[in-house]
C-alpha cells in the first residue's frame, strides 16, 4: 500500500477546517479535486473516513485515529527536508508554537526576537490557547512546542524548566486597596472581580482558593486577554488577577495598581512541553534550547528566580 503524503496533508485539512469547501480554500485547489483525494486515500487503506449526506461529512472513529498519525508523518516528512536543506543554505525550517497569555505577554517577544535574528531563516508559528489545549496540541502532534503552567498533564508529553512568575491583583487607582503593598485574596474577595475566561488557569486558581476561603468570587464580567481586563479595571468594573509582568505593560498609561497576593499559589512555575526531547527536530531543538537560555530574561526576573524552576 502506497499513501500519497499529499492526500494526507488534505485529509488533515479537512478535518482541521472541518468542510471540504474550507480544505480546499486553505489549500487553493477545487472542493472536487480534495473530495477526489479522500476516496482514494480511503481506497488505499480500505477503510471509511467520512460519512456522507446531504448536510455534508462527518469524520469516523477511523479518521479521528488516522489524524495524529498522519500529523506525525507530515511532520516527520517536513523535518527531513528541512534538516537536507540545512547543509547547503544555513539553519531553516519551520516551528510550531502553542503558549499560554502569560508566556506571551512576559517573555516570548524577547526571546523570540532573538531566536529570530540569529536564524531568520526559521519560520515560528505562534499560536495563543491554555493550558490543557497546549498539553494535547502537543500530543497530538498539531505543535512542536507548547508553554503552559506546570502541571499534570499525562505520559504523552514531556515537561523541562522554562520561567517562573507571580500573580498580583490589578486595582483601580482610587481602590481602597490601591494603597495596600500586599493583601490576602480574602481581603479582595468582597469586591467585584474582573476574571481571566473560564478554562483559564488564573480563573480556576481564584474559583477554587475563593472556595477553600468559604467566600462567593464576585465575578462582574470574564475577558479574554489581559489588557481587556486592565482596560475594565482601569473604568472601576472590577479588580483582577494576573502575571505581574504582564500588569507592567499598563501601568505606566492606565491608573491601575498592582499588589502582591499574600498566597503561595501566586509564586507559579511555567514549563516547555514537548513530545520527548528526542522527537524534536533540528530547529524546533534550537528554539528549545535558546528559550530555556536565561540570557533573555526580564528585567524584573531575576536568573537565580529561573534556576529553580522545576519540570
Amino acid at each position: 500500500m502506497k499513501l500519497d503524503p499529499v492526500s494526507l496533508r488534505l485529509f488533515v485539512a479537512v478535518m482541521e477546517e472541518s468542510t471540504i469547501a474550507a480544505a480546499a480554500a486553505r489549500e487553493h485547489l477545487a472542493a472536487s479535486a480534495v473530495s477526489r483525494r479522500l476516496a482514494d486515500l480511503e481506497d488505499a487503506l480500505r477503510v471509511a473516513l467520512f460519512t456522507r449526506s446531504n448536510k455534508g461529512t462527518e469524520p469516523t472513529a477511523a479518521a479521528f485515529a488516522l489524524l495524529n498519525m498522519a500529523r506525525g508523518v507530515l511532520n516527520d516528512l517536513d523535518g527531513i527536508a528541512s534538516q537536507m536543506r540545512e547543509y547547503g543554505t544555513g539553519v531553516r525550517g519551520h516551528v510550531r508554537v502553542v503558549a499560554n497569555i502569560s508566556a506571551i505577554t512576559q517573555f516570548l517577544p524577547v526571546q523570540l526576537q532573538s531566536f529570530m535574528a540569529l536564524h531568520p531563516k526559521v519560520q515560528v508559528q505562534l499560536q495563543e490557547q491554555v493550558s490543557t489545549a497546549i498539553a494535547q496540541s502537543v500530543a497530538e502532534n498539531a505543535a512542536d512546542i507548547g508553554i503552559l503552567n506546570q502541571g499534570q498533564y499525562g505520559e504523552r508529553v514531556t515537561l523541562l524548566p522554562y520561567r517562573s512568575d507571580e500573580l498580583v491583583l490589578v486595582v483601580p487607582a482610587a481602590h481602597p486597596l490601591a494603597r495596600r503593598k500586599a493583601v490576602r485574596l480574602a481581603e479582595a474577595l468582597p469586591y467585584d472581580f474582573v476574571g481571566a475566561h473560564p478554562n483559564s488557569a488564573i480563573n480556576s486558581q481564584l474559583t477554587r482558593a475563593a472556595s477553600e476561603a468559604g467566600l462567593p468570587l464576585r465575578l462582574r464580567m470574564q475577558v479574554t486577554s489581559y489588557d481587556a481586563m486592565c482596560l475594565m479595571v482601569n473604568a472601576g468594573l472590577g479588580v483582577g488577577v494576573m502575571p505581574r509582568g504582564s500588569a507592567g505593560l499598563y501601568l505606566g498609561t492606565l491608573a491601575v495598581r498592582t499588589v502582591t497576593l499574600k498566597e503561595p499559589w501566586a509564586h507559579r512555575q511555567l514549563s516547555l512541553c514537548v513530545r520527548s526531547e528526542e522527537s524534536l527536530s533540528s530547529v524546533a531543538r534550537l528554539l528549545v534550547d535558546h528559550l530555556r537560555h536565561p540570557a533573555d530574561l526580564p528585567a524584573n526576573e531575576p536568573a537565580a528566580q529561573h534556576s529553580r524552576a522545576q519540570p
